[in-house]
């Protein structure tokens, strides 16, 4: 298979790297790669399938010649780079909130609408890390008994906001353990030991954006708006993996049993579901792992119809980097994307 010229958009960045790792650990077809980010970090060396490659900053002639772009800088330089990329010719998959909600821009997730790339106009988007993770565990159950409403709360790690969220983690939790001051930076109160129930900024309704992001999104990627959703977003101190609490009501009445054998051949979704031996998703299973993990499946009998389950993933894996890989390989697989 002829490989592709790659452009990653944000490799120094906590996602740009786990891309680069993933696209050499999957042997992605790579003839040429180049590694971009800000003017700041230009000239950063860093080692690539047993190379070491040079990151340039991003300008827009950084496209040329260039098949697929996976960005991960932000979503004002995504703004910016990626019309920029796709007039080029590029096909980009950008990980930022810059396009996800524009309907003529494909919102994927491989195990769920992998459909939706082939009308695909050069620029696809990838969804929150929140988001991915519960819609994978979602589709198979909505696809045979219809979900009418979902109401979610996550626990989420540091890493998702980036490499100084957990550099200031790392740093308060031993500031507290050795009775010294704690700073702030990155968050507006102290995260070690401590939960935020804020992840992004608020809008007049009392909501987060991000919170917004799985509301809105969910209901693109599944292609229903009759799915009603509600969500919680919440910060917790811990590295890497979110968590989720998730609770559905579906229209056909579904036993834990179907759910779990539905759930245990479904892509990409791992059932970890025995309380008698103390086994049930954590961020420490799902760290590093590709699975998005599912337990604690129980009937919910306060509602008709009611289903509770518990949902971990590795945010910089499944929720970001590897999704985006994914995209690639079927676009890749599918004819969707020309070989320059």
């Amino acid at each position: 298979m002829a490989g592709l010229n790659v452009a990653v958009v944000g490799a120094t960045g906590a996602v740009g790297q786990q891309m680069l790792k993933i696209l050499e650990e999957r042997s992605f077809p790579i003839k040429e790669i180049k590694l971009l980010a800000s003017k700041r970090s230009a000239g950063v060396k860093i080692n690539f399938m047993n190379r070491e490659c040079t990151v340039e900053e991003t300008v827009p002639d950084s496209f040329k010649g260039v098949d697929i772009a996976l960005f991960s800088a932000g979503t004002e330089i995504s703004k910016i780079f990626a019309p920029e990329a796709v007039k080029r010719g590029v096909v980009v998959i950008d990980n930022s909130n810059a396009f996800r909600m524009d309907p003529d821009v494909p919102l994927v997730v491989p195990e769920v609408n992998p459909h939706a790339l082939h009308k695909h106009k050069g620029l696809i988007s990838n969804p929150n890390c929140s988001t991915i993770q519960m819609v994978v565990a979602l589709k198979p159950i909505h696809d045979c008994f219809k979900i009418k409403r979902v109401v979610v709360s996550t626990y989420q790690a540091v890493s998702g906001t980036g490499r100084e969220a957990i550099k200031e983690l790392t740093n308060q939790s031993k500031a507290i353990l050795d009775e010294q001051e704690i700073k702030l930076s990155v968050y507006p109160h102290q995260i070690a030991f401590n939960t935020l129930p804020h992840i992004d900024v608020f809008d007049e309704e009392g909501y987060t954006r991000e919170e917004r992001k799985m509301m809105n999104e969910t209901v693109k990627i599944m292609e229903d708006n009759s799915i009603k959703v509600t969500a919680t977003t919440v910060r917790v101190p811990v590295f890497n993996a979110h968590s989720e609490s998730i609770n559905i009501q579906t229209a056909k009445k579904a036993t834990v049993k179907e759910i779990k054998d539905l759930l245990s051949r479904a892509p990409g979704v791992k059932v970890v579901d025995d309380p008698a031996n103390l086994l049930y998703p954590m961020p420490i299973l799902a760290n590093g792992k590709d699975e998005v993990l599912v337990g604690r499946i129980r009937e919910d009998n306060s509602i008709e119809n009611g289903i509770n389950m518990w949902v971990v993933a590795d945010n910089l894996r499944k929720g970001a980097a590897l999704n985006a890989i994914q995209i690639a390989e079927y676009l890749l697989n599918n004819g969707l994307i020309k070989v320059r």
